[in-house]
């Protein structure tokens, strides 16, 4: 028979008479055959099938040796015995080498047919060994296949217990030495389906046998991790990641960013051919694993890495944009990428060449998720943008690609910024002594304590959040100055891109800090506000003199003037001094500081005697507001002590600030904490506190008014109205009495009510009664206005009941031929003190941004801002200062908005948590000892106005937070690189003294890296002074 078949194939029949011939063979295999016959069948179909010409002939082989090893299987089993295998496998057959594929699916072939044989099990040991040795060879992507098909159908085949981790790890390595040169698409998916096969064997081995998988990723690791530059890994190893569980990702980064044995060398190689995986066509997961990498170094400060890798495989990782089969996952790592690399634009910029051409290339390829695409990656341009604006040149043809594509809120482009730094990633993977402090969930940057400067950070931090003035600072021109602006500029700068979680501002403190202030002792915030205001304020003006060529006659500071910010001198006469500052020029040359905090006030004196009035108006940066006297002690004579006039700038105490003489405390022992007795009365409120600073007071006894045109001391009344608003007002509350009895200073720890919402009274300016002998008498004011202390003798101003008009929903009144405007104004931000003393205790802030516009989007506010206040201001005067009440159901909603938008922000040095209003509130009631002390609040506009004045910055309004100057620029970038490096340094060295280190962990409400003198944390939630009880601990 074997004759007839070898003659059958080697002759010149057509090919159905050869078929027809071999079906006759293969029938014949039923009948009994000689073992000898069988023998040479067996010989002659192996010899067809591994050395036959054509694929014709293998395929004869197949089928008669099928057909005779079934009917014959004793003959076949002691043909196909393991020492034939082992030859086969290690000497191959014939001229067939032993590496070749026909091999393997021979052997695959006579083991189905001998399954159920009992040698089986010998020739399975055989190959066990030997496929261990095939594959510690290297071989080709090809015969690896057919390994697989083989070990997949034969699990007995695959080695067992130390020799199938072996096996595994040896497999793995096989991996990385496949290489594919091809060009035509079908021998690319030929190697793509190979290299699957043999990924899913591993993925078979792991399930049946989980001990081995830790071993082949940690051999996966150091094939990717390898320096040598000899061996570059195929990348055909992303194969093996979709088949990972992703429940271990959390464990194999920690074994990996932890691992003190990896060099960073090994790690940069690593993360680098990680992310050329992203280029395999099926892989899964790959984008994930790579993030997961990232995240994981920055967790453990290994910046350096991070850098190096970002800057090195950024342009590849957006070149697999191009690509529709791989774009998803690039995307995902190209983001997070760019996100977290905040501390300089260099790498956005290198891919910002290519942003234009794939936007294009999306917009015509016409695939039905290319739409979905191209809105996910204009998002994330449009992030990268706005976090390193001021780029027009780069930017614009960008801007110009993408103009009709959606653009994400600004809001939702900071969150995602904040959530993406390197800084904010949570080190879960380190032990408590390696955990770094990233940036809050807010995104804001705290202020580092330097000892006892709280005061300073809580005025700087209020600051800040004045939406309009922070723009406007950042965006004026002081490139090479060394002006406190250009300080304060580069201190904005860095609050607002710093990658810092606290910035220290020694520079800034230096330079800002009022010559009387000791060193590391607590002083007055009020003080340094304004002091801070007006040292602005007169380098302006200063700059202002030498740049212009022919200085104004009005432009020039008075020198003899106590108050550095008036820009009238009396010698100037009624129209100069009187001139509305609506109607100056726009080439007035006011100064910032006048423009953002500049207000002005009419104080007037009226004879009660002649009726003769007497004004003279001053400017303010802000009011000091006193508090009330009790009723008791109202007519009783006021002890002496050091004066204040509260409407001027910088006219504070030197020691201690603001102060008043508080006679209903000048008999209660310094050391005592005097609370307030519980009344029916309802609790003063800041609109309260202003009606009583405006209210008129009456002149007489020893405070008498010397009228000019009686010649004489008489009775008279002075008044004080604002007559021009500034932007921003500013208020201090007047806590800290002096008892000039016990020479001690007090603070008045009564709560205020603070609305979110409340109307200044503005009135038209006027020209005064004609009474005077000389032309600058009305601006001349009598020394009872200097002599006479804040804690007025009046009671509280009453209401009076007024007849209103409204103009076109306008809030105003003529009275007596005056027009009075009522001005709204919203909160923008709180400074509390907590404490008992103003050289002790600790000052933080609440804040929120909010600009002159912003009023009207709040939902209270646009209630409340409407020209109908409906009932809730029917019985109230206009010439008073008044809260705007909500209605109960609109309170709600502001309340409900307010915690979901977390718009209120508490800076507490160097913390920075999300709060409400809410809690603005309702401190006082949880800590007696903190109070509010200075607040500021912004002019809203109504609908339909335009406000007036300077919001101009270098002849542009300023809208949006300006893009970055050049100088700031580079000072951010260069301090967030110092400071990454300081982060890596740190984890490094604490990482070395962990294991011999105690495990001490800070509580989590500690503040600063222990400063001298630190005032130390509040209590939760913003308070801090309730937790004491002592006056002798002057700092905490």
């Amino acid at each position: 028979m074997d004759k007839i078949l070898e003659g059958l194939v080697s002759s010149d029949h057509s090919v159905p008479v050869k078929r027809a011939i071999v079906k006759k063979v293969v029938e014949a295999a039923e009948k009994e055959v000689t073992e000898e016959q069988c023998q040479s069948l067996f010989t002659l179909t192996t010899r067809l099938i591994l050395l036959g010409e054509d694929a014709f002939q293998r395929q004869i082989g197949f089928q008669v040796l099928d057909a005779y090893a079934r009917y014959h299987r004793p003959e076949f089993e002691r043909f196909f015995t393991k020492d034939f295998v082992l030859g086969l496998l290690q000497q191959g057959y014939g001229q067939l080498d032993r590496k070749d594929p026909a091999i393997i699916d021979y052997i695959h072939c006579c083991l189905r047919l001998l399954i159920s044989c009992p040698s089986v099990l010998e020739i399975f040991s055989v190959i066990q060994v030997e496929v261990l040795r095939m594959v510690c060879e290297r071989p080709e992507p090809a015969l690896c296949a057919r390994l697989n098909t083989l070990l997949s159908d034969f699990v007995q085949c695959i080695p067992r217990d130390k020799s199938g981790i072996l096996f595994c790890q040896q497999l793995v390595r096989t991996i990385s030495y496949f290489h594919c040169f091809a060009s035509q698409e079908r021998e690319l998916r030929e190697y793509v389906g190979q290299v699957t096969k043999v990924s899913t064997l591993l993925q078979n081995i792991w399930k049946a046998d989980p001990a081995t998988l830790l071993p082949s990723l940690q051999e996966v690791f150091a094939i990717i991790s390898s320096t040598d530059p000899s061996f570059d890994p195929s990348i055909a190893l992303a194969s093996l990641v979709q088949h990972i569980p992703v429940q271990m990702i959390t464990v194999l980064i920690k074994s990996l960013t932890t691992d003190q044995n990896v060099k960073d060398a090994s790690m940069t190689k690593a993360l680098c051919r990680m992310i050329d995986w992203l280029s395999w066509p099926l892989a899964q997961h790959v984008d994930t694993w790579v993030i997961a990498l990232l995240k994981g170094l920055a967790a453990v400060q290994k910046f350096t890495i991070l850098i190096d890798v970002t800057l090195l495989k950024i342009e590849l990782v957006f070149s697999r944009l191009w690509y529709p089969i791989v774009r998803q996952g690039a995307l995902t790592v190209l983001s997070h990428m760019l996100l977290s690399f905040q501390h300089s634009p260099e790498a956005f910029h290198l891919v910002v060449p290519h942003v234009v051409h794939l936007v294009q290339s999306l917009r015509a390829d016409g695939l039905p998720t290319s739409k979905a695409f191209l809105l996910q990656f204009t998002e994330l341009i449009h992030c990268m943008m706005y976090q390193y604006s001021g780029f027009p040149d780069l930017y614009d043809h960008i801007i110009e690609a993408i103009k009709d594509l959606p653009k994400p809120g600004e809001e939702k482009i900071k969150l995602v910024l904040n959530q993406s730094a390197w800084t904010s990633q949570s080190n879960s993977f380190a032990s408590g002594l390696l955990r770094q402090a990233g940036k809050s969930e807010t995104g804001k940057t705290g202020l580092v304590n330097l000892g006892n400067t709280c005061y300073m950070n809580s005025i700087i931090q209020t600051l800040f959040m004045a939406t309009d003035f922070r723009r406007h600072v950042l965006s004026l021109h002081l490139n090479g100055s060394n002006t406190l602006m250009k300080k304060l500029q580069l201190l904005f700068a860095f609050l607002a891109h710093t990658q810092r979680a606290a910035y220290a501002p020694r520079n800034f403190l230096e330079a800002s800090r009022p010559p009387w202030f000791n060193v590391g002792s607590q002083q007055d915030c009020s003080e340094y506000l304004r002091f801070l205001l007006d040292r602005l304020h007169e380098e302006e003006k200063t700059l202002q003199v030498l740049e212009s060529a022919k200085p104004k006659a009005a432009s020039p500071v008075d020198s003899s003037s106590k108050d550095p910010t008036v820009h009238t001198s009396p010698e100037e006469g009624d129209k100069s001094s009187l001139t509305p500052a609506e109607t100056k020029p726009g080439n007035d040359r006011r100064t910032l500081i006048e423009t953002m905090f500049g207000g002005n006030l009419i104080t007037g004196i009226r004879c009660m005697q002649c009726n003769c009035i007497s004004e003279k108006e001053e400017p303010f940066t802000d009011l000091s507001l006193a508090f009330c006297p009790p009723a008791t002690t109202q007519d009783s004579p006021q002890p002496e002590g050091p004066s204040e006039e509260p409407k001027v700038l910088c006219q504070g105490s030197v020691n201690g600030g603001s102060e008043i003489p508080e006679p209903g405390l000048a008999k209660t022992p310094a050391s005592n904490v005097h609370f307030v007795a519980a009344t029916n009365e309802p609790p003063l409120s800041v609109p309260d506190l202003v009606n009583y600073f405006l209210a008129p007071e009456i002149l007489d006894e020893e405070n008498a008014y010397f009228c000019e045109k009686c010649s004489s001391l008489q009775r008279a009344e002075r008044t004080m109205k604002v007559v021009s608003a500034p932007e921003y007002l500013i208020l201090t509350l007047l806590r800290f009495s002096y008892d000039a009895k016990c020479h001690v200073r007090r603070k008045i720890l009564e709560n205020v009510t603070i609305p979110p919402l409340m109307r200044l009274p503005v009135h038209a300016r006027s020209m005064p009664t004609q009474c005077s002998s000389s032309p600058s008498s009305p601006l001349q004011v009598d020394s009872p206005e200097s002599s006479e202390n804040l804690a007025k003798k009046l009671k509280p101003s009453q209401r009076d009941e007024e007849e209103k008009e409204r103009i076109d929903g306008a809030e105003q009144i003529n009275r007596g031929g005056e027009s009075v405007q009522s001005v709204p104004y919203v909160l923008s931000s709180v400074v509390m003190h907590s404490g008992i003393s103003s050289e002790s205790g600790h000052y933080y802030s609440y804040g929120r941004n909010i600009n002159g516009a912003d009023g009207t989007q709040h939902p209270a506010n646009h209630f409340a801002l409407k020209g109908d206040l409906g009932n809730s201001q029917a019985e109230c005067s206009l010439t008073t200062c008044s809260a705007l009440s909500i209605p109960p159901e609109q309170g709600d909603t502001l309340s409900n908005s307010s915690q979901e938008a977390r718009d209120w922000l508490l800076f507490n040095d160097s913390r920075v948590t999300f709060s409400s209003f809410q809690s603005v509130q309702n401190i006082t009631n949880r800590f007696p000892k903190d109070t509010a002390y200075v607040l500021m609040y912004r002019k809203q506009e109504l609908p339909g106005q335009s406000r007036n004045g300077g919001l101009m910055a270098n002849g542009m309004r300023v809208n949006a937070e300006p893009p970055l100057q050049k100088e700031l620029l580079d000072a951010i970038i260069k301090d967030n690189k110092l400071y990454l490096q300081e982060q890596e340094l740190n984890a490094r060295t604490q990482a070395l003294q962990a294991p011999s280190s105690s495990c001490s962990f800070r509580p989590n409400g500690s503040d600063d890296n222990n400063p001298p003198g630190s005032c130390g944390p509040s209590g939760g939630g913003g308070g801090g002074g309730g937790g004491f009880n002592t006056i002798s601990r002057l700092v905490f």
